[in-house]
């Protein structure tokens, strides 16, 4: 069996399910939120080609590399995006959370930072992770002050580590949350989620 396996997680602005073709329409709209294809910046997958990507996604979680997710928003109980664990490192109990996007209209919500939550959580309490890695590219600012208001340290930048779906070549920035530093993180997440406006 491989690790770690798929569950549905919930929190009580949204729920990540594990991925399927059922929700293929679901997710073409969300995407269309926002048109998030045309972000040079970010892979966000084109609506005529999710159906390959829920594929890829399914054909890596068989792989035992990844674990993808559909983010559902509990209120309107409508698809707002992916996420998944990826990069899986069974031996070393380490994961990465990524390939993930959401709709326009659920961005700069608590909808970014409850789910990172339920992520980091299962990851630390339940998969006994000792450590997980978030990264985005040097020009996705929005991402990387998100990723750093949940309490993530930069690691470091990888240079000209991949593509951009233009063809230019990506810095990515890493960052790293370790287990000994979970306690401290979720308390913060908890705040966070707190405050009459999460903006992530």
């Amino acid at each position: 069996m491989t690790w770690p396996t798929p569950i549905t997680l919930r929190g009580a602005h949204a729920t990540l399910e594990p991925l399927s073709q059922q929700h293929h329409d679901g997710l073409v709209e969300a995407a269309r939120d926002g048109e998030l294809w045309k972000l040079w910046y970010t892979t966000v997958t084109a609506p005529e080609n999710m159906r390959g990507e829920i594929e890829r996604r399914l054909r890596l979680q068989a792989q035992g590399s990844m674990l993808p997710f559909t983010i559902i928003d509990n209120a309107t109980n409508r698809i707002v995006g992916m996420t998944t664990y990826m990069n899986i490192d069974a031996a070393n109990r380490r994961v990465e959370i990524g390939s993930t996007w959401y709709a326009r209209s659920v961005q700069r919500t608590a909808t970014n930072t409850e789910c990172k939550r339920m992520l980091l959580a299962h990851a630390f309490e339940q998969l006994d992770c000792v450590a997980v890695e978030l990264r985005t590219s040097f020009f996705n600012r929005q991402s990387r002050r998100a990723i750093e208001r949940l309490g993530a340290k930069l690691d470091g930048i990888l240079r000209n580590h991949m593509r951009h779906p233009d063809g230019t070549l990506r810095d990515s920035c890493v960052y790293s949350i370790i287990a000994g530093e979970w306690p401290a993180v979720k308390t913060n997440l908890g705040w966070l989620l707190a405050q009459p406006r999460n903006a992530d």
